[in-house]
């Protein structure tokens, strides 16, 4: 490894000392926001650190071997020995680079899924309505919280719009290379002819703010409406005006919301998702701005690039980004996304090391 990185893991070992030790002290509950923090430092750099000290072992199995080649009894027995230490300490460096890489801090965060009918009118609808199940599905395996917050139904099933909340830990990184355009080739039900049509949808996830913490909301910027709630296809109807639409004013950025029992509730869904969104902006332009200095090939946050491609006569999927093909569409559409998340965030950690290398 290269010199600047041994001297970070240095560092951080001995500030893993020094945190130990303040933990350790009487005072360390004194301020409880500060313990809270010492602890988390603490539960990031232990695993960091350990390996470091497993890497330190390695070289040091190294050094022992290479003194043991000059005895000629001992000779075969070191080169082994000392192959087994150089193997050791390749793979503990690849796992120390990929440990040193930088954080997301929206990494650990609850989601908002937006899916957004494009070209192709119903069946675009009912490709949205098959993509809110794929990614509710995905929840379910990883246990989290499905709850929806928004819907806009479509006269023939699906959804013009829809926005969910993923509550689990990890969902921000699990599924924030989704955002983008989704396309599917398949036959329509109202398709006499039997011709495959191409429709699309757009994808935004966008972590949750901190209690809006992260997002500074001024009233002055908001104008916030009322109205009265309504289902699609005759379904239940308020009669009081507890839906709430919020619009804010800098940007033009517009939130409604009126699936929640009371005009509280929606106010309240509504300014969480505000906030995700302008939260959301923010990062988009930074990974815009770096992706132009690096040609980042994921994560650069543009939602008019098509990403994916579900394709119902082939029966595979295809990420773009990536060049990854799949021939497993059901089981895909059924939340089995485990392959393509995973292949994702090894691609984006391959290109922060080549970044690192630079």
């Amino acid at each position: 490894m290269k010199p600047s990185l041994i001297s970070k893991l240095q560092n951080l070992s001995q500030r893993l000392e020094e945190v130990t030790v303040l933990l350790g002290s009487p005072e360390a509950t004194a301020d409880l926001n500060q313990y809270r923090k010492l602890n988390q430092e603490h539960a990031e750099l232990t695993p960091l650190v350990e390996t470091y000290h497993r890497y330190c072992a390695a070289q040091a199995d190294e050094r022992e071997a290479q003194s043991m080649l000059a005895d000629a009894e001992m000779r075969e027995f070191a080169a082994e020995e000392l192959a087994a230490a150089q193997a050791k300490q390749s793979e503990l460096a690849w796992e120390l680079q990929k440990l040193l890489l930088p954080k997301d801090a929206d990494d650990d965060k609850n989601i908002f899924i937006e899916i957004r009918a494009g070209t192709g009118g119903d069946e675009a609808a009912l490709f949205a309505g098959d993509l809110l199940r794929m990614y509710a599905r995905y929840a379910e395996r990883n246990r989290w919280q499905v709850e929806t917050v928004s819907a806009n139904e479509s006269d023939l099933g699906g959804y013009k719009e829809v926005i969910v909340r993923l509550a689990g830990a990890g969902a921000y990184g699990r599924l924030k290379f989704e955002s983008g355009g989704h396309r599917v080739q398949r036959v329509p039900v109202t398709e006499s002819q039997g011709r495959i049509h191409t429709s699309a949808c757009t994808v935004a996830v966008m972590p949750e703010a901190d209690e809006l913490a992260e997002i500074t909301l001024n009233e002055k910027d908001l104008r916030i409406d009322t109205f009265r709630a309504s289902g699609a296809g005759g379904q239940h109807i308020n009669k009081t005006d507890s839906a709430v639409r919020i619009t804010h004013l800098p940007t033009g950025m517009v939130v409604e919301c009126q699936d929640g029992r009371s005009q509280h509730a929606n106010k309240a869904q509504a300014m969480k998702v505000l906030a995700a969104r302008l939260h959301d902006a923010q990062k988009r332009e930074a990974q815009a701005k770096e992706a132009a200095e690096r040609k980042s090939l994921i994560g650069s946050g543009d939602r008019s690039e098509r990403i994916r491609t579900y394709n119902f006569p082939q029966g595979r999927v295809t990420d773009h980004r990536i060049n990854l093909t799949l021939h497993k569409l059901d089981f895909i559409l059924d939340g089995d996304l485990e392959e393509i998340t995973a292949a994702l965030i090894a691609e984006h950690q391959a290109e922060q090391l080549a970044a690192m290398g630079e």
